[in-house]
Formats: C-alpha cells, structure tokens, sequence
C-alpha cells in the first residue's frame, strides 16, 4: 500500500484559502499528482486544503472523501498570556530541555500538557487514522499493521503539516515533538509511504519520501518559506 500525504499550498490563512503563488504550487502538483495511479483520494475539509485539492480532482475527473480528522491538529495548551495555543510549535531551548518530548510513550504527559486537549486530540485523529488504513486492508496491532488485504494501492492525503506529524508519529511509534520541530513540509510538499511485508501478514510502513517538491523545481517555482522560520536570528524573516 502507497500512503501520499500533501501538505497544501501556500496559505491564505485570512481566508483559509491560498494565495496567488499556492494557486501555481497547486497547479504543479497536479500536473505530478495526475500520474500516479490513485484508488481514493482524502481531504481536509479547510479550505486550503480543498483548494489544493481541486486542481488534482479537476485534471483527474475525481472527487475525495472530505475526513475532519485530517484538519490542522487542534491540541491546544494553556497560555497565560492568550488563553491558549499550538500545542505543536514551541520554542527549542524548552521543549529539547523535556525528556518526555522525545518518548513516544511519555510525551503526552509532560507538564505542558496536562490539563489540555491534546490527548483528545491526537486519540481522535489516531482513532480515524487508523479506521481509513483498515478500510483499506491493513489493521493496526500493537506497533505493526496486519495486513489482512496485502495491496499495492495508493490513497491521496490532502491536509497539513500539524496532522502530518500526528500520522507521521503513529505509523511510526515515534513523539510528534520531533517531527514537528525537526521536520518541515513546505508547502505542496509530498510524503510518500509504503508498507512493507517482510513477514507474511505483518507490515510496516516507511517513507520513501518526505516533504518532497520536486513538481516545484522541476518548473523553476521556488518553494513559498511557509512552515519555515529565520535560519538566523538576525534574518528579516520569520521568527
């Protein structure tokens, strides 16, 4: 089974929406997306995300199945100052200084998030992962898949670099932290997993690709900065 997550393009956040130059990502993507051999095709049901996912269905003469567990990631932490944020974007001198972050088991129960949503959260987005894979032939069992209908079919995410990291974290038994803080999907990027059946019955997935844009370069589109922040403190970019 093939697993392609694509991040969508640059954002519009205003208007949850994409800007001029996500438009031109997501029609390069397309062009890419449009030669694969696809059995369904999923999609976060933001409007970015659907946007992205337009051109695709469009070249295709497909639809997706809209899945509101593919949405950002809503974990959310108490803020003094605002009441609450991202539970997935902290600054590195604290959560580095966290044993737990880096525990698959544990990093749910570090102080930050006691007393949040995020378990909730992650539980729901899991619980719906997992149901997709099973429709799809493959039971989650433990830190393995039984693959109860072994295939080679490939399924389209359309979503966003939060959720990424929760689907990254579960297929893989790994703590999102590090994804989310060592990773970056830039936008239109693609993921690409597969499962491996070394042992009858029993598969795992790894990745063959991460946020990959090649559909970019080969058009000599620069990739947009989303996702990224400053290289170095003293950059007029984003802190």
């Amino acid at each position: 089974m093939h697993i392609y997550i694509v991040r969508h393009g640059d954002p519009d956040y205003a208007h949850d929406s994409l800007t001029p130059k996500g438009e031109i990502e997501a029609k390069l993507l397309a062009d890419r997306l449009s030669r694969l051999d696809v059995a369904a095709f999923y999609c976060s049901p933001l409007g970015r995300a659907q946007k992205t996912a337009s051109y695709t269905l469009e070249k295709t003469g497909r639809t997706a199945e809209t899945l509101p567990w593919l949405r950002e990631f809503e974990g959310r932490v108490p803020n003094p100052e605002s009441g609450h944020s991202c539970c997935w974007d902290r600054m590195p001198a604290y959560w580095t200084a966290v044993d737990d972050y880096y525990s698959y088991d544990k990093w749910m129960d570090a102080p930050l998030m006691q007393g949040s949503n995020v378990r909730e959260q992650y539980e729901w987005v899991t619980a719906g992962l997992d149901a997709l894979l099973e429709k799809h032939g493959y039971v989650h069992e433990g830190r393995l898949f039984r693959a109860v209908r072994p295939n080679a079919d490939a399924i389209v995410l359309f979503c966003h670099f939060g959720v990424e990291g929760v689907i990254l974290s579960h297929l893989f038994s790994v703590s999102p932290m590090i994804i989310w803080h060592s990773f970056r999907a830039l936008t239109t990027s693609v993921t690409h997993l597969v499962t491996e059946e070394r042992e009858q019955g029993i598969a795992q997935f790894t990745a063959l690709q991460f946020g990959d844009i090649g559909h970019l370069w080969a058009a000599g589109e620069e990739p947009a900065f989303a996702a990224r922040f400053c290289e170095c403190f003293t950059d007029d970019t984003r802190h």
